[in-house]
Protein backbone atom coordinates (compact mmCIF):
# COMPACT_ATOMS: atom_id res chain seq x y z
CA UNK A 1 0.00 0.00 0.00
CA UNK A 2 1.48 3.32 -1.06
CA UNK A 3 0.78 6.51 0.83
CA UNK A 4 2.41 9.83 1.64
CA UNK A 5 4.98 9.46 4.40
CA UNK A 6 6.35 12.43 6.28
CA UNK A 7 9.86 12.97 7.60
CA UNK A 8 9.23 15.94 9.87
CA UNK A 9 12.96 16.45 10.45
CA UNK A 10 13.31 17.51 6.81
CA UNK A 11 10.37 19.92 6.63
CA UNK A 12 11.51 23.53 6.16
CA UNK A 13 8.04 25.07 6.39
CA UNK A 14 8.01 26.37 2.81
CA UNK A 15 4.37 25.29 2.33
CA UNK A 16 5.01 24.26 -1.28
CA UNK A 17 3.02 21.13 -0.49
CA UNK A 18 -0.01 23.23 0.48
CA UNK A 19 0.23 25.37 -2.64
CA UNK A 20 0.68 22.36 -4.95
CA UNK A 21 -2.29 20.59 -3.39
CA UNK A 22 -4.49 23.67 -3.62
CA UNK A 23 -3.61 24.21 -7.27
CA UNK A 24 -4.11 20.51 -8.09
CA UNK A 25 -7.56 20.66 -6.49
CA UNK A 26 -8.77 23.96 -7.92
CA UNK A 27 -6.68 24.58 -11.03
CA UNK A 28 -6.81 28.30 -10.24
CA UNK A 29 -5.44 29.09 -6.77
CA UNK A 30 -2.57 28.24 -4.47
CA UNK A 31 -4.33 29.44 -1.31
CA UNK A 32 -3.58 27.20 1.67
CA UNK A 33 -7.24 27.03 2.74
CA UNK A 34 -7.88 25.03 -0.45
CA UNK A 35 -5.21 22.48 0.42
CA UNK A 36 -5.80 19.01 1.84
CA UNK A 37 -2.36 19.00 3.44
CA UNK A 38 -1.50 21.44 6.21
CA UNK A 39 1.86 22.39 7.67
CA UNK A 40 1.37 22.77 11.40
CA UNK A 41 3.79 24.85 13.41
CA UNK A 42 4.51 23.82 17.01
CA UNK A 43 6.56 26.83 18.05
CA UNK A 44 7.34 25.79 21.62
CA UNK A 45 8.81 22.50 20.42
CA UNK A 46 10.35 24.07 17.30
CA UNK A 47 8.67 21.48 15.13
CA UNK A 48 7.06 21.75 11.70
CA UNK A 49 4.68 18.95 10.88
CA UNK A 50 2.99 18.48 7.52
CA UNK A 51 -0.32 16.69 8.09
CA UNK A 52 -2.50 14.90 5.59
CA UNK A 53 -4.80 11.90 5.42
CA UNK A 54 -3.10 8.67 6.36
CA UNK A 55 -5.54 6.50 4.36
CA UNK A 56 -5.90 4.22 7.37
CA UNK A 57 -6.31 0.52 6.76
CA UNK A 58 -9.26 0.66 9.18
CA UNK A 59 -10.76 3.96 8.08
CA UNK A 60 -13.09 5.15 10.83
CA UNK A 61 -14.29 8.01 8.63
CA UNK A 62 -15.57 5.50 6.11
CA UNK A 63 -17.30 3.46 8.81
CA UNK A 64 -19.28 6.38 10.24
CA UNK A 65 -20.36 8.07 7.01
CA UNK A 66 -24.17 7.79 6.94
CA UNK A 67 -24.32 8.78 3.27
CA UNK A 68 -21.85 6.15 2.07
CA UNK A 69 -19.82 8.96 0.52
CA UNK A 70 -16.44 7.62 1.65
CA UNK A 71 -14.85 4.66 -0.08
CA UNK A 72 -11.48 3.20 -0.94
CA UNK A 73 -10.12 3.74 -4.45
CA UNK A 74 -9.33 0.28 -5.82
CA UNK A 75 -6.40 1.56 -7.91
CA UNK A 76 -4.60 3.80 -5.39
CA UNK A 77 -5.97 2.39 -2.11
CA UNK A 78 -6.77 5.98 -1.11
CA UNK A 79 -9.74 6.68 1.13
CA UNK A 80 -11.77 9.18 -0.90
CA UNK A 81 -14.89 11.31 -0.44
CA UNK A 82 -17.50 11.51 -3.17
CA UNK A 83 -18.61 15.15 -2.88
CA UNK A 84 -21.83 14.38 -4.76
CA UNK A 85 -22.88 11.92 -2.06
CA UNK A 86 -21.53 13.83 0.96
CA UNK A 87 -24.35 15.11 3.19
CA UNK A 88 -22.09 17.59 5.01
CA UNK A 89 -22.82 16.07 8.43
CA UNK A 90 -19.13 16.21 9.49
CA UNK A 91 -19.27 12.78 11.16
CA UNK A 92 -16.09 11.84 9.30
CA UNK A 93 -14.32 14.84 10.80
CA UNK A 94 -15.30 13.69 14.27
CA UNK A 95 -14.20 10.12 13.55
CA UNK A 96 -10.72 10.96 12.21
CA UNK A 97 -8.31 10.63 15.15
CA UNK A 98 -5.77 12.84 13.40
CA UNK A 99 -8.02 15.70 12.29
CA UNK A 100 -7.10 15.30 8.64
CA UNK A 101 -10.56 15.86 7.17
CA UNK A 102 -11.61 19.42 6.41
CA UNK A 103 -14.95 21.05 5.69
CA UNK A 104 -15.54 23.09 2.57
CA UNK A 105 -17.82 25.90 3.74
CA UNK A 106 -18.72 26.92 0.19
CA UNK A 107 -19.70 23.49 -1.12
CA UNK A 108 -20.85 22.28 2.32
CA UNK A 109 -19.01 18.98 2.00
CA UNK A 110 -16.10 17.30 3.73
CA UNK A 111 -12.84 16.93 1.88
CA UNK A 112 -9.47 15.27 2.32
CA UNK A 113 -6.46 14.00 0.46
CA UNK A 114 -7.20 11.63 -2.42
CA UNK A 115 -3.52 10.99 -3.29
CA UNK A 116 -4.03 12.87 -6.58
CA UNK A 117 -5.00 9.59 -8.27
CA UNK A 118 -1.63 8.04 -7.37
CA UNK A 119 0.62 11.00 -8.18
CA UNK A 120 0.52 13.28 -5.09
CA UNK A 121 1.42 16.84 -6.06
CA UNK A 122 2.49 17.64 -2.49
CA UNK A 123 5.27 15.05 -2.80
CA UNK A 124 6.24 16.21 -6.28
CA UNK A 125 6.72 19.79 -5.06
CA UNK A 126 8.35 19.14 -1.68
CA UNK A 127 11.74 20.84 -2.08
CA UNK A 128 13.19 19.39 1.13
CA UNK A 129 12.27 15.76 0.52
CA UNK A 130 10.14 15.64 3.68
CA UNK A 131 7.26 14.01 1.80
CA UNK A 132 7.53 10.72 -0.04
CA UNK A 133 4.98 8.57 -1.80
CA UNK A 134 6.09 5.12 -0.84
CA UNK A 135 5.02 1.62 -0.06
CA UNK A 136 4.16 1.42 3.60
CA UNK A 137 5.16 -2.24 3.60
CA UNK A 138 8.71 -0.86 3.61
CA UNK A 139 9.72 -1.21 7.28
CA UNK A 140 11.60 2.12 7.45
CA UNK A 141 8.65 4.05 6.04
CA UNK A 142 6.18 2.32 8.31
CA UNK A 143 8.34 2.98 11.38
CA UNK A 144 8.78 6.67 10.49
CA UNK A 145 5.05 7.03 9.95
CA UNK A 146 4.32 5.24 13.25
CA UNK A 147 6.72 7.50 15.17
CA UNK A 148 5.17 10.61 13.63
CA UNK A 149 1.72 9.37 14.65
CA UNK A 150 2.97 9.20 18.23
CA UNK A 151 4.29 12.77 18.01
CA UNK A 152 0.98 13.93 16.54
CA UNK A 153 -0.99 12.26 19.33
CA UNK A 154 1.27 13.88 21.95
CA UNK A 155 0.88 17.32 20.35
CA UNK A 156 -2.90 17.06 20.33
Amino acid sequence: MKTVSIDRSKCVGCRNCEMACAFARTGTTCESQESNIKVNHYLDERVLMPMTCLHCSEAWCMSVCPAGAISRNADTNAVVIDEDRCAGCKMCMLACPFGNIHFDNEKLVSRKCDLCDGAPKCVEHCIAGALKYEDMNDNAAALRCKNDHKLIAQAL
